[in-house]
């Protein structure tokens, strides 16, 4: 062999001796003292004394995984990553959706490209930390003040720390002008839009197996993208071959919002300009209903399940259980740092464990179901068949959990897989691999100064709160209490979910 082949060979890395390995493959194998051996992006091998085995060098790249649990990285299907510049602002705490989008679309007019790419280091640093090895951003922020390309410094943030990247093309085209909720400063035409639908997509979208970025399209939602932006995204995502997203049935302000304008569910609206199909997900859908969600699941269409932000906004608990047993795609997602206030990935697996027993009992949803979700449900949403699994031939994407700590104690022996969900305070990883790389090792990450980002981060954040303090000659961080609307218990009842108005609304 040449010099020249040997540098060009992939590079392996071998994990040994998992002491518990949760491959979330089709038979759902958990394995014991096995070993991963990684060539180049993917597994090429899982077994015994793989060192032996398959002749390996002595100073081959090892990890020591005696006291870890191996699982694949999580998914994270739902996201909106600038909005780390606005958490817990004061005047928007105590607001449910709509006033609390109101209210933060004034700081928001204010976002720029150093902001975007700063407020993506640390979401995806966040992510990564907690188990995170996918995420999809749904950016639908574009200032009239700020470049068009705010997408690409996300996919720079993203390159830099080596995270697998499905970024969304978001847009608002529906103002309050013409009876949407964001200001017109927010407000892109269309025709902007769809010529930026098309540089990016030709610009990075990369569909090849082991792609690290691959593009969707998503206009925010019914009530703040209008018609054309619907039913042109459809056309274009369509002809590239690509995903679309959106917000859908959030809340029931939403159903109303749909009924008083569209005369029909926001799934009908949607539906009827070609947002149905296995190459849609929605963000959400707390008031799906039954009949929809026997619908979603004939057509392929997938949900995002984001219980942290809906418990952040009073805005009910998807019912999940039921999406599942209906046969539909499900994924996990953090949502917007702004409605979620963190980017804990195996936290909100963990709230997802916890909010659906409180609200339907201990059989309806266990841990594995939840990790399940986390892991197969996002990938089969983001339509990658080489991710949230451990298995020969797929990427090599992996996360590893070290079990000798004070919240596994007494548990990680009984069942570590149970235990990730379970137990736990910080819920960061030991070690986390994308595409053979290793990007967290030993709970240190990689590719980013801590300090300095979030310094550059606090210091972009003071400015935002300074400028919208003196617009509005208010004090935006103080709390406010706005009237809130009685709900009925979530999950609620079907009547209200599928409430039909007497009369069509007037046009």
């Amino acid at each position: 062999m040449t010099n020249d082949a040997k540098n060009t060979q992939p590079e392996r890395l071998l994990i040994e001796n998992c002491r518990c390995l949760a491959t979330f493959d089709d038979d759902q194998r958990e394995l014991k003292n096995v070993d991963i051996l990684i060539e180049g992006p993917q597994v090429i091998a899982i077994g015994e004394n793989l060192r032996q085995a398959n002749s390996l060098p002595p100073d081959i790249p090892a990890i020591d995984a005696s006291s870890h649990l191996v699982m694949p990285g999580l998914v994270n299907c739902h996201h909106h990553m600038y909005q780390v510049l606005t958490r817990v602002v004061g005047r928007a705490q105590n607001a449910e959706l709509f006033e609390w989008l109101i209210e933060l679309y004034h700081m928001w007019e204010h976002v720029d490209a150093e902001g975007v790419h700063v407020a993506a280091l640390i979401a995806m640093a966040e992510l990564l930390m907690t188990g995170c090895t996918t995420t999809m951003d749904h950016h639908y922020l574009h200032p009239e003040s700020a470049p068009v390309e705010l997408i690409d410094e996300e996919i720079r943030a993203a390159q830099s720390l080596g995270m697998r990247f499905h970024p969304t093309r978001g847009s608002m085209t529906l103002g309050i002008d013409r009876g949407g909720l964001p200001p017109l400063s927010l407000v892109e035409k269309p025709d902007r839009v769809l010529a930026d639908y098309d540089r990016v997509i030709q610009k990075y979208h990369d569909d090849s197996p082991f792609s690290m970025l691959r593009i969707a399209l998503a206009p925010c939602s019914p009530f703040n993208a209008d018609e054309t932006i619907f039913r042109e995204t459809s056309r274009v995502a369509r002809h590239y071959g690509v995903r679309m997203h959106t917000h859908l049935a959030e809340t029931l302000d939403e159903n109303d919002y749909c009924w008083e304008r569209f005369g029909c569910r926001p799934l009908d609206y949607v539906a009827k300009m070609g947002w149905e199909g296995p190459d849609v997900w929605f963000a959400h859908a707390v008031y799906l209903n039954a009949a929809e969600r026997k619908r979603c699941a004939e057509n392929g269409t997938g949900v995002a399940h984001c219980p942290a932000s809906n418990g952040r906004l009073g805005s009910g608990i998807a019912p999940i259980p039921q999406m599942v047993a209906a046969g539909m795609k499900v994924g996990l997602g953090v949502d917007g740092s702004s409605s979620n206030d963190s980017g804990d990935m195996l936290g909100e697996a963990r709230l997802a464990f916890l909010t659906h027993r409180a609200a339907q009992g201990v059989q309806a949803i266990d841990t594995r179901k939840t990790l399940w979700l986390g892991t197969r449900g996002g990938a089969d949403i983001l339509g990658n068949d080489k991710i949230g699994r451990i298995e020969v031939g797929c990427a090599a994407d992996i996360i590893m959990l070290d079990l000798n700590q004070f919240a596994f104690a007494g548990g990680a022996s009984l069942d570590p897989i149970a235990a990730s969900v379970m137990c736990g305070t910080t819920h960061h990883v030991d070690y986390s691999i994308i595409n053979g790389k290793i990007v967290v090792e030993r709970g240190k990450l990689s590719g980013v100064t801590e300090a300095s980002v979030v310094k550059k981060a606090n210091e972009i954040s003071e400015k935002i709160l300074d400028k919208v303090n003196t617009e509005r000659k208010m004090d935006y961080t103080i709390r406010v209490d706005w009237p809130m609307k009685v709900h009925p218990p979530h999950p609620g009842d079907e009547e209200a979910r599928s409430k039909t108005p007497e009369k069509k609304p007037e046009s």
